[in-house]
């Protein structure tokens, strides 16, 4: 038997893995250049229960002899490297033995069999429960020569507590670092601010502070998280002695699937409506194929709690740093999400603007000549895509094989959403511009009531939006103008959750067609009447604008055709975006059938399923808690819009003093007590009414011809119930929600982007909805 010792310098990156936590991260940053002293890694496969093989001692002796160099009276460290160790999930800091200043050959040989033995106590065991983990640890053996410290510390290079990145904290003590860990003696405390460095601490530590930030800094970008780094002093020398992630800081657990983003940084995070539901790791996992920036371990997107959130704190940093004002960067998150509250948190994040130049540069170089040369073939690759999914959902029911599915994802399946998501991306852009030109000029003419007003009529669409097809085809298809067939080319891959693989699609289901209408004939109303009614209501309020101030309307006139022609298009690729879903889930489905696995396949990332696909199946142990932990999820109240600090969706709903609009671990948020509930300009007009509040378009049909719909948010599922309404009013939302392009379409009254409406009424309550405004009224409790 061949029991394997290897040194740092000859471990291969394959087996960085099978060296263990320590081991492996010690190995490969020796490799890099790191300040680490020299040693060697003893593998698991050296031991014969507690005893290490002759061959494998063989092997150890000649490696301390080539430490010693001939020096008899040299000091070895002799460490765990448990593979589970040093993880994002589990650090086992000082649960497994170490131990130090061992100089003979018999005394390492004791000191090997003590930290090996370590693997089976009580205390290794109690935090394996408490982490959810196998008691059973499979342990390597690190020996390194020991440094003679004169001062020994840790450094946080974020705090572990509050997640923020604006300051490295550590303590240090003088000597070894063993009295750190024991607690033996009080260490000093110091912090390292970002992005410059400055250091506030005791002198003696200052000489090495600057070559301490430095190596942070390093190490987090290239370990791609917030380190844990322990560290010495010696003669004038830093040395490295380990760098693992900062457990606190995890923002992912991979036996339950749970995202967490909230807990990898201090950051202000903002929900959208385009993502509402909590996602199965499936969706997650393809969703995040969005992700192109993540700049300093800084990401631009996120999940809490199996929801679908964006970083204010990242958007505000990197628009501040282009010359973007705040005023600035709240109104376009306003058009994204609804206004942001006043006196929320906003963290700061340590990134310099040549920080994020050299970041983002190279992201844009290879993104933005991508999304341009798809913007110039738009209405080709609009035309094409129906086709091109039928053809992607005919090949994945052909594959009979795993290595064919593997190959039809890499090839064609991934690349295709890939490009549909930056289409998407750009014609998001292509809508902010001219709208907030058109409001400023509107503003500057007639002032901001009037122009919120004239802003909440432009319906953009006559009719002819992507969005509203589910609706007007009914009624053409009821009347024989489109086929069956036709009609679900047009919406029968678009479901309520559209954004989530694992919700079947209308097509799946051939009663589907007959139940919409059913609907749809026993509430007779002239939805076309209705979108002409509004389109007129523009036309009026334009022409009239247009007499009093002809010269600076006609300038305008190209600005509303503009955010026309983007609204269009927006709804049209988002249309496709979705029915690529529609093959993506369908090649879930295939893996599922191919594995045995059936919908257990969307508990798991497209990664994994890939990677089961190729004959690793040990990740589809994790489906049954990976359920479990989505339908705990799922069972939780909406969270809220905003979000600054770190978050627990669990004990936020236990609390029954939550807000549904904010949440803030800084400091409590001011309360609520006026009757007036402001939100966004949706779509003009003014009614009373008693509100309908519902969850989810299933329960459509409770609502009432006249009443008022109030929701969280909505998406296309609920545009056949919107006909009903005498008004919406919601959530979550901005001029691009579906609630306000639909409501403006019919000529509804709505008021989006309320962000607690829906906790502050009820079914049964009158109130009065200004669309114009964005002011709903309070007249009457029910």
């Amino acid at each position: 038997m061949n029991a394997k010792v290897k040194s740092f310098s000859e471990l291969s990156e394959a087996e960085w893995s099978l060296a263990g936590g320590k081991g492996g991260t010690l190995a490969r940053l020796y490799q890099q250049g790191y300040p680490v002293p020299d040693g060697f890694v003893i593998f698991p496969d050296a031991f014969v229960g507690e005893e290490l093989t002759s061959d494998g001692w063989d092997r150890v002796q000649n490696y301390l002899n080539q430490a010693r160099n001939g020096t008899r009276d040299v000091p070895f460290a002799v460490r765990s490297s448990a593979l589970s160790e040093d993880s994002a999930e589990a650090s086992f800091a000082g649960e497994f033995e170490s131990v130090l200043e061992v100089r003979s050959d018999a005394m390492v040989h004791e000191a090997i069999r003590t930290v090996h033995r370590s693997r089976t106590s009580e205390r290794v065991r109690s935090y394996s429960e408490a982490k959810g983990m196998e008691s059973a640890h499979d342990i390597a053996v690190v020996v390194q020569r020991q440094v003679r410290a004169d001062l020994s510390g840790i450094l946080f290079t974020a705090d572990p507590v509050t997640g923020s990145q604006m300051h490295m904290v550590g303590n240090f003590v003088f000597g070894l670092g063993d009295q750190l860990v024991s607690g033996e003696v009080e260490p000093y405390t110091f912090t390292i601010s970002r992005p410059g460095g400055d250091y506030d601490g005791p002198p003696e530590l200052k000489r090495f502070a600057r070559r301490l930030f430095k190596m942070a800094l390093r190490l987090e970008k290239e370990l791609g998280s917030a380190q844990d780094i322990e560290w010495c002093a010696a003669d004038g020398k830093l040395y490295l002695l380990q760098s693992r992630p900062i457990t606190t800081l995890s923002g992912f657990d991979p036996q339950t699937a749970l995202w967490n983003a909230s807990h990898t940084g201090d950051c202000l995070w903002f929900a959208t409506e385009v993502y509402p539901d909590v996602m199965t790791p499936s969706s997650w996992s393809v969703w995040q194929m969005f992700q192109q920036f993540n700049v300093a371990g800084v990401p631009g997107i996120g999940n809490i709690g199996g929801r679908f959130y964006m970083n204010y704190s990242f958007v505000r940093k990197v628009m501040t740093s282009f010359g973007s004002s705040e005023e600035e960067v709240r109104d376009m998150v306003t058009l994204t999400a609804g206004a942001v509250p006043s006196d929320i948190t906003v963290p700061d994040i340590p990134l310099t603007r040549w920080g994020l130049i050299k970041a983002l540069l190279p992201i844009m170089l290879e993104l933005f000549p991508k999304q341009l040369r798809l913007r110039r073939h738009f209405r080709q690759i609009i035309a094409a895509s129906p086709g091109k999914c039928d053809q992607l959902r005919r090949e994945v029911s052909q594959t009979h094989d795993s290595a064919s599915l593997i190959t039809l994802w890499q090839t064609k399946i991934g690349p295709y959403f890939v490009d549909m998501l930056q289409l998407q991306d750009k014609i998001n852009e292509d809508y902010f511009n001219p709208y907030k030109a058109l409001k400023r000029d509107l503003i500057s003419l007639v002032g901001q009531e009037q122009a919120m007003h004239i802003l909440a009529l432009l319906s953009g669409g006559s009719g002819q939006l992507a969005s509203m097809a589910s609706l007007l085809g009914l009624a053409q298809l009821a009347r024989g103008e489109v086929s069956r067939q036709e009609y679900m080319q047009m919406a029968g891959h678009r479901p309520p959750k559209e954004n989530e693989l694992a919700e079947p699609r209308p097509y799946e289901d051939p009663e589907w067609l007959d139940h919409q209408l059913a609907e749809f004939r026993a509430t007779p109303i002239d939805i076309e009447a209705m979108v002409s009614k509004r389109a007129g209501e523009f036309e009026t309020v334009w022409q009239h604008l247009a007499e009093n101030y002809p010269r600076q309307v006609k300038g305008m006139d190209k600005q509303v055709q503009q955010i026309n022609q983007a609204v269009q298009r927006r709804e049209e690729i988002r249309c496709e975006l979705t029915r690529t879903l529609g093959a993506i889930r369908d090649w879930f489905l295939r893996a599922g059938e191919l594995t045995g696995l059936d919908d257990g396949i969307f508990y798991l990332q497209y990664q994994e399923v890939l990677e089961l696909l190729s004959g690793d199946t040990a990740v589809q142990e994790t489906i049954p808690v990976r359920r479990e932990m989505y339908a705990r999820l799922e069972a939780l109240p909406s969270y809220p819009i905003f979000i600054s600090g770190r978050f627990d969706p669990f004990q936020w709903a236990a609390d029954p003093q939550r807000r549904r609009d904010a949440f803030d671990s800084h400091a409590p948020l001011q309360a609520m007590e006026t009757d007036v509930i402001e939100g966004y300009p949706g779509s003009s007009g003014r009614v009373e009414g008693t509100v309908r509040y519902l969850t989810g378009p299933e329960e459509g049909s409770q609502l009432q011809e006249g009443e008022i719909l109030l929701a969280a948010t909505t998406n296309v599922g609920w545009t056949p119930v919107f006909p009903r309404a005498a008004a919406v009013i919601t959530d979550i939302g901005a001029p691009l929600s579906h609630a306000a392009i639909v409501a403006r379409e019919l000529g509804i009254p709505a008021v989006v982007g309320t962000r607690n409406a829906t906790m502050r009424l009820r079914t049964g309550d009158r109130v009065l909805v200004d669309g114009g405004r964005g002011i709903v009224q309070l007249l009457e409790e029910a």
